[in-house]
């Protein structure tokens, strides 16, 4: 199940989309090594995740996350051990060493993503198993605005969201979750347009940190 998972996300990226874990992001990456690395962080994050019981279900990869760990919600800073002084250890995400992708010219400490923080945080604040939570996206790959480059997100149109069910559903497949919380209504939207029961909260990001950590707690406690 988790090879078919593989092989469709290892598909061909479309415009203005950047796909980890077979394209060389050539003006930011270390070295044309770099996707091969990520599909490892990605196969290690997993690994240690098959029993998990939620699926926490955010839009789409951005290129201060999963752009260059290849994991969803995930920041270089993390798995590089630049934020332990807000708790998060790089074992809280592997307990092996992670691979870091970008060059270090662009961010001397890994680029460092603000959602990434705030769900790893609240994960590890609570005393949850992060183990128990496997953080993905409804659009695997990162869209990026053509007119700014790698370096920048945008929202995935619906055409490419349902283009990223084919890869959902066979995460799903592959995993046993009790229960599926959507960050946001692009993800929560994805899951019921595919027939799939999930509890919406707020996404972290413009403003939401508070009121996801309320609606998340409330969800995970009860």
């Amino acid at each position: 199940m988790i090879n078919h998972f593989f092989k469709l996300l290892h598909k061909p990226a479309a415009k203005q989309v950047f796909n980890p874990w077979v394209e060389v992001d050539k003006e930011n990456d270390i070295d044309k090594t770099a996707p091969g690395k990520r599909v490892l962080n990605l196969k290690c994050y997993l690994e240690e995740r098959i029993n998990a019981e939620y699926l926490l279900l955010a839009e789409a990869l951005g290129y201060q996350g999963g752009h260059f760990t290849g994991i969803p919600m995930t920041s270089e800073r993390i798995i590089l051990g630049h934020k332990t002084d807000q708790g998060i250890e790089p074992y809280h995400v592997c307990r092996s060493p992670l691979y870091r992708t970008s060059n270090t010219k662009k961010q001397k400490d890994g680029f460092n993503e603000p959602t990434a923080t705030i769900v790893w945080g609240k994960l590890i604040s609570e005393g949850l198993d992060t183990r128990n939570f496997v953080l993905w996206n409804a659009f695997p790959w990162h869209p990026y605005k053509k007119s700014k480059g790698l370096l920048s997100n945008r929202t995935p149109t619906n055409t490419e969201m349902m283009g990223g069910a084919q890869v959902l559903e066979a995460l799903l497949q592959a995993f046993d979750f009790k229960r599926i919380i959507a960050l946001g209504n692009k993800a929560d939207g994805s899951l019921r347009t595919m027939g799939i029961k999930t509890e919406k909260v707020r996404h972290p990001a413009m403003g939401g940190a508070e009121r996801f950590r309320e609606q998340f707690l409330k969800i995970v406690k009860r």
